[in-house]
């Protein structure tokens, strides 16, 4: 606002500026793009990460560290994706999992996660936000939370069988682009997923 010698006031929205890198240092505010000593410049997961962070997706471990190899627990992965899609409201206050507390910060994700058929608890009251999550899992997260699409695209991996929980999210994955298998045989479903693939197959299926 502003005011004139007259006692008026004036009241008017100034864009924002933006940020206007150079070198990786914004000249604009001094903001430094890339703060992470482990991800590198080149790297695949080099503008996933820088994604991930500037949408408020998540943070580094600490200052200066990414973690990209660190394995995603369930709970992770929920709040990663629930993020992803805005942090939407829960429309339930019904918790039935008594390892999610209303204090953890992925109380809402998993809440929202689980209304949405994204995926269910390890039981009927233990969500299993420790667990670690494989291959398999993540990218069927990713597909629930994009309705459950069809592909036309057939499966060959040796490891993915008709039937599966899975199958239709990795054929959905490969198909779009997301992810493709660990080998041109095997997708790798039990392979743990990190925190740099997580983002990835994030930044893959809601950016690119």
């Amino acid at each position: 606002s502003r005011s004139c010698a007259c006692g008026e006031t004036e009241t008017r929205e100034v864009p924002a500026l933006g940020h206007n890198y150079e070198d990786g240092v914004c000249t604009e505010c001094g903001h430094v793009r890339n703060p992470f000593v482990d991800v590198p410049e080149g790297e695949w997961y080099y503008e996933p990460v820088l994604w991930a962070v500037e949408n408020g997706i998540t943070n580094g471990t600490d200052a200066t560290h990414f973690d990209p190899n660190g394995n995603c627990m369930r709970a992770v992965v929920v709040t990663f994706l629930w993020r992803a899609a805005g942090s939407p409201e829960p429309k339930t206050t019904e918790n039935p999992f008594v390892d999610v507390l209303e204090t953890d910060y992925f109380y809402k994700a998993v809440l929202w996660a689980v209304e949405n058929g994204i995926t269910n608890g390890m039981s009927a009251d233990h969500f299993g936000p420790t667990a670690e999550c494989n291959r398999a899992q993540v990218v069927t997260f990713l597909w629930r939370a994009k309705g459950s699409p069809k592909s036309e695209t057939e499966v060959t991996f040796t490891d993915v069988q008709a039937g599966q929980f899975y199958t239709d999210a990795v054929a959905w994955a490969v198909e779009n682009g997301i992810t493709n298998g660990i080998s041109a045989t095997a997708f790798g479903v039990d392979g743990i997923c990190n925190r740099a693939q997580v983002v990835t197959f994030l930044y893959r299926t809601y950016v690119k």
